[in-house]
């Protein structure tokens, strides 16, 4: 029996996800994405929940989107998956909770706007990232990059295709600590208490109120990302010119 891609574990306030696919770098396939749905769902009902954290195992958080079978694929398949992944993004930016990211080792495409979409962003040992999607006509995750970092700073990252070092992803605020191995769990613990300080209702008011202060929420905001990832991924021949970027990237 295989190992399920996604390991879920709770700890009294505390909720653990961890991406389980260290031999894909934890790229996000369609069975992963719909674990993370379920699980956030799930979260979003969850009275006691004070802490949801993210991590991947093995050497990286989370490399993207899964084309290892893209030859398989076709448009109507690839907007299908890119169109969960925006909803699971939603879901999990929007949690009345506290959400902590754990990046480490390359952080890549819908990765790190898995990573973005947390509300407490922390690089483990070193981790690199990028948002390549632009490079083939995706606009995913957009909107929630500028809340975090401004808008200019997404305009570059997002048009340059650059990779982003630790210590630029925390001097822009995309990454707003950086700890060590060992720290981590003392860090980590200080932080649940933080957010478990006040009564559940009183911190998800709180985490409703930030989050409806930074950009429209909701029925407007969740639905204008949708919709201009959905006009994006539409356009045809989406396999194509994720075929040719790739084969772009192999070739530098």
């Amino acid at each position: 029996m295989s190992a399920p891609e996604l390991l879920i574990a709770r700890e009294g306030a505390l909720l653990h996800l961890r991406l389980n696919r260290p031999d894909k770098g934890n790229a996000l396939s369609a069975q992963l994405v719909a674990a993370l749905q379920a699980a956030l769902d799930d979260a979003a009902q969850d009275g006691g929940l004070r802490l949801l954290v993210l991590s991947g195992a093995g050497k990286h958080f989370c490399t993207g989107f899964d084309l290892s079978n893209l030859d398989a694929e076709t448009d109507e398949t690839l907007l299908a998956r890119f169109t969960r992944v925006e909803w699971m993004l939603q879901t999990l930016n929007r949690l009345p909770c506290a959400t902590l990211a754990l990046a480490h080792g390359r952080t890549m495409g819908a990765g790190a706007d898995l990573f973005a979409a947390c509300s407490e962003r922390w690089i483990v040992g070193d981790a690199s990232f990028a948002f390549p999607g632009a490079g083939f006509g995706l606009v995913l995750g957009t909107a929630r990059l500028a809340d975090t970092v401004g808008a200019a700073q997404a305009s570059r990252w997002l048009e340059g295709g650059e990779t982003i070092d630790a210590a630029n992803a925390c001097a822009s605020g995309l990454a707003l600590h950086q700890v060590d191995d060992a720290a981590l769990p003392r860090e980590q613990d200080a932080l649940l208490k933080r957010v478990s300080r006040l009564e559940a209702h009183t911190q998800r008011a709180i985490h409703a109120a930030i989050g409806a202060r930074r950009r429209p929420r909701g029925d407007v905001g969740d639905a204008q990302d949708l919709a201009r990832l959905v006009a994006s991924a539409a356009r045809p021949g989406l396999q194509e010119r994720i075929a040719a970027y790739r084969a772009a990237q192999r070739a530098r």
